[in-house]
């Protein structure tokens, strides 16, 4: 069929004459409505995204002389981020001379990561960025799964 008739067809039918193949030999062409197939398109496309979610990289940072009470804020924050799909970036300051004794902060990082080992897996070890010691923790899927397939305990009276 020439391309003046196939578009004549098109015409007659009120619809648009579309070029699907246009490398094969003859090029192949489809008889649509596609400012329709547009739209359904784009609405594929935004129930995809709909679904999907971006995971964002948020930090905690602390410093080598903390409190516990601040340690334990810290962590409640971390496990909130995590809960939450993020990934955290746990981040310990070295000011001044404290950078000559990077173990103590070996020592914080490795007690973070043992408060949160439960929601949370270790991506990248504790290791020196500058004046920086960092760590990156990643949400736990397997725990987080485990804990929404729990059936809840009710008492009876």
């Amino acid at each position: 069929m020439s391309v003046d008739e196939a578009q004549d067809l098109a015409d007659n039918a009120d619809l648009d004459l579309v070029e699907i193949a246009p490398a094969a030999d003859p090029p192949v062409v489809k008889i649509m409505n596609y400012g329709k197939w547009k739209y359904a398109q784009s609405k594929k496309e935004r129930e995809a995204r709909k679904g999907s979610k971006t995971v964002e990289l948020r930090e905690v940072r602390m410093r080598v002389k903390i409190g516990q009470h601040d340690k334990d804020f810290k962590v409640r924050t971390a496990r909130k981020l995590l809960a939450g799909g993020d990934k955290v970036k746990v981040s310990v300051i070295f000011r001044a001379r404290e950078i000559t004794h990077p173990e103590v902060g070996e020592e914080l990082l490795k007690w973070f990561y043992e408060q949160v080992e439960d929601v949370a897996e270790q991506e990248r070890k504790a290791g020196m960025e500058g004046r920086f010691m960092t760590m990156t923790l990643d949400p736990n899927r397997k725990a987080s799964v485990e804990k929404k397939t729990e059936p809840a305990v009710t008492e009876e009276l």
